[in-house]
């Protein structure tokens, strides 16, 4: 009998010992194999319909499912979309993603004058480049590499991920304009720093925005516009401004797609990695959209009655030469790292083997 017991007892100790075994094994599979879902807000001061917008809604959000899907789809993404200013307007872009007010937003460094100093370089040295892709992907690679600018999204508590730009800026007006005389006396809407690139013109610049243009223009409030063909479009002013005079006054960054950083370091390493690889596609294909728009747009134009001229070398580099040193007393007022990145930006578009209209940043150092 007692014999007996120690068997049944052994045989009960070696059954649950395998039963452990084999109850850990499917365990530690399904743990392996398990999904996780990660719910991320995703939001804008703009609609889907905005050209910068439209990329994280049609390119970001899908490259970042698809680059985790062929990763192997141990995590998803819950996207929880707030488009359109549903949270916040664009006064407050980078509070709302510095405040995780939005896990990622499209952070518009054009409206930080005061907190993104050095991100708005592109603003205060007009006539560097019309090449919106080559701004574009300079940004992605300062955004990394100029230690000021790192420090300063970090102090924010935010991490890029993408850059946004504009195309080229030239003139729309209702009066043609055939030298910079034209413009003397004339009231043309310059919102924010490109106010400064009318200076020495004799033109008088207008505060605006986009919204405004078509309205300011019609009422008498101004006369013309200092735009680009990509945000002009839409609003139709070439309607009430029929003249459009390319000068090529430069492409400008705008910011970009940008996460909170402590939601950022909490995410797993893979969906870290894969939302960088996803922001430098949308970069990219950013950087295509906006080439095709430009075509359009101006063709476009031209159909529904538009005038398109080309201000003559002569006169632009007139304008050039006559601007105040802009970016010297941008530099002077951005702190010590403002003439670092000057030297870095201006590299990079030499680089590329493109000849600025204006040796700003020589200018400031000197």
């Amino acid at each position: 009998m007692a014999d007996t017991t120690k068997l049944t007892k052994s045989s009960r100790r070696t059954f649950l010992a395998g039963a452990a075994g084999a109850a850990a094994l499917p365990v530690f599979s399904i743990r392996a194999s398990a999904q996780q879902t990660l719910n991320i807000t995703i939001a804008a001061s703009h609609p889907v319909q905005n050209f910068w917008v439209s990329m994280m809604k049609n390119v970001f959000q899908p490259e970042v499912d698809r680059l985790l899907r062929d990763g192997g789809n141990q995590v998803k993404i819950n996207w929880r979309e707030a488009y359109g200013g549903t949270l916040y307007k664009f006064q407050d872009t980078m509070e709302a993603v510095r405040d995780n007010i939005t896990d990622i937003g499209y952070v518009g460094s054009l409206w930080e004058g005061s907190t993104m100093p050095l991100q708005n370089v592109s603003y205060f040295t007009p006539f560097a480049t019309g090449d919106h892709g080559l701004i574009a992907r300079t940004f992605d690679t300062l955004n990394e590499t100029v230690p000021a600018i790192k420090a300063n999204w970090n102090g924010l508590n935010m991490v890029p991920l993408s850059s946004f730009i504009t195309d080229t800026y030239h003139i729309w007006s209702n009066f043609p304009v055939r030298t910079l005389d034209d413009l003397r006396n004339k009231k043309i809407s310059a919102p924010g720093t490109s106010a400064n690139w009318l200076s020495g013109t004799g033109a008088t610049p207008v505060d605006g925005a986009l919204t405004t243009y078509y309205t300011d223009i019609q009422t008498g409030v101004s006369e013309g516009a200092l735009s680009f063909f990509v945000g002009i479009l839409p609003t139709r002013v070439y309607e009430v401004a029929k003249y459009v005079t390319k000068c090529d006054v430069g492409a400008m960054y705008v910011g970009g797609i940008a996460a909170n950083k402590q939601r950022f370091d909490r995410w797993p390493a893979a969906v870290q990695k894969v939302m960088n690889e996803a922001g430098k596609i949308t970069t990219q294909k950013h950087i295509e959209d906006v080439s095709s728009r430009i075509d359009a747009a101006e063709k476009e134009m031209v159909s529904k009655g538009s005038i398109i001229t080309t201000l003559s070398d002569t006169e632009r580099k007139r304008w050039i030469s006559g601007l105040p040193n802009i970016a010297k007393t941008w530099a002077d007022t951005s702190g010590p790292a403002s003439r670092d990145v000057l030297k870095a930006y201006f590299a990079a578009i030499r680089a590329a083997g493109k000849t600025p209209g204006r040796d700003w940043d020589r200018e400031a150092s000197a």
